[in-house]
């Protein structure tokens, strides 16, 4: 896995991934802990309702932005993605007032969902090779979970010496320095595709692409799957560890550890396992654990009387999150053409998260309505849903081939 990083481009972009990651992870913690201390036992609905503005700006800012800036060098539009989220940040620590956060999530993931597929679809370009760009797949799900493992762990360090607030300092210098990473990187010359075709046009073309091929239909309904059980770590884990256990913030921090740790043994594992069984055979098997994960959380938030089931059932979750989406890029992958790639990686960046606009409002509303089991069991119901139709979707023989939309149509 670790021979892709001789290749020096990758080895910094991968550098600079992870440090902005770091900053991310802090920010998560912070966000949650602000929340608390805005609206206490109201926490879940306030992460929910911010989180839900995440994912708008996710879905509808990611494709406007690629189809805009699709002829700017790759290193322009990624370093100053990184400036402005090192600069939303840093007012973070300012916020009094709940509506202030809606705002500053709004600008902040939108400089994201610009950042996110422009890098992603950066990878294969540099990794031309199968194999490679599969354990490079490995190496970016794997900094993912560190991320989820290693920054909740040292915001409970740093938690004992400082204020919440302090974290947000740390995610704008993971920001800063991943901006001055790319800076000092020599990326690969991509030639500028020529600006044919509408707005509309370019901006609908990878989602019209996904719905032309049952492989990546049955993906979008993975998403969902996805999305349930990340949206109840995300959004009820600071309610689980603070109201439902009574526990401490260093209990929020191991939980999310947990959910990380996961995560990580499985991307570990993907490049071996995805050499033995097919990406569906892997996919699906995740959405399965993570519907039944889900239904399980319920079963411990009526309860009450287990912490430490809740925490191993937080490292399945992870587990079924990364059987999804470490191979996912690899479906994106082939399906791509020079000329589409950056719209399918960016497509799938959207639709992907289009699924967290359902889940992190139910994992939020519901929860702070009708309680975390009520929560757990609606989320449960819509991962079985997206398993059922990954199922239908992608039939065990049908793997993605060139997409369906010809040349003639993308310039059109």
């Amino acid at each position: 896995m670790l021979e892709v990083l001789k290749v020096v481009a990758y080895r910094r972009l991968f550098t600079a991934q992870i440090l902005a990651l770091l900053g991310t992870g802090l920010l998560t913690v912070a966000l949650g802990l602000l929340a608390f201390d805005l609206a206490g036992g109201k926490a879940g609905a306030v992460l929910g309702t911010a989180l839900t503005i995440k994912m708008l700006a996710y879905v509808f800012v990611a494709p406007i932005m690629a189809a805009l800036v699709q002829r700017l060098p790759r290193k322009t539009v990624l370093v100053a993605a990184d400036l402005m989220r090192a600069a939303i940040a840093l007012a973070l620590p300012f916020i009094d007032q709940v509506w202030q956060i809606y705002v500053l999530v709004f600008l902040l993931q939108s400089a994201s969902a610009t950042f996110t597929p422009a890098f992603q679809a950066l990878i294969p370009v540099i990794l031309p090779k199968e194999k490679d760009y599969t354990r490079a797949l490995s190496l970016s799900r794997l900094a993912y979970d560190l991320e989820s493992l290693l920054s909740p762990l040292i915001a409970a360090v740093l938690l004992t010496v400082m204020s919440y607030h302090n974290l947000f300092v740390g995610t704008m210098a993971g920001f800063l320095l991943s901006a001055i990473i790319v800076l000092t990187t020599a990326l690969p010359r991509i030639p500028a595709l020529d600006r044919t075709g509408s707005l509309l046009h370019r901006t609908t073309l990878g989602t019209r692409i996904f719905l032309g091929n049952p492989s990546l239909r049955g993906l979008m309904a993975l998403n969902l799957v996805v999305a349930s059980g990340t949206a109840l770590v995300l959004v009820n884990t600071v309610v689980y560890a603070l109201d439902v256990f009574g526990g401490s913030t260093t209990d929020l921090a191991v939980a999310l550890a947990c959910y990380g740790a996961g995560s990580m043994v499985v991307a570990l594992a993907a490049p071996r396992i995805l050499e033995r069984v097919t990406d569906r055979t892997m996919m699906v098997r995740g959405g399965v654990i993570l519907a039944l994960a889900t239904a399980a959380a319920a079963v411990i938030a009526w309860t009450e009387q287990s912490w430490l089931l809740l925490l191993a059932l937080w490292m399945v979750l992870g587990a079924g999150t990364s059987m999804i989406n470490t191979p996912s890029a690899r479906l994106l992958r082939r399906a791509a053409t020079d000329r589409t790639r950056s719209y399918l990686f960016t497509a799938q960046f959207s639709l992907s998260h289009a699924c967290f606009i359902v889940t992190y409002p139910i994992a939020g509303w519901v929860g702070a309505g009708w309680g975390q089991p009520a929560a757990a069991v609606v989320l449960s119901a819509l991962a079985t849903l997206g398993t059922v139709a990954a199922l239908r979707l992608w039939p065990d023989d049908q793997h993605p081939g060139p997409p369906k939309v010809s040349v003639r149509q993308q310039a059109r």
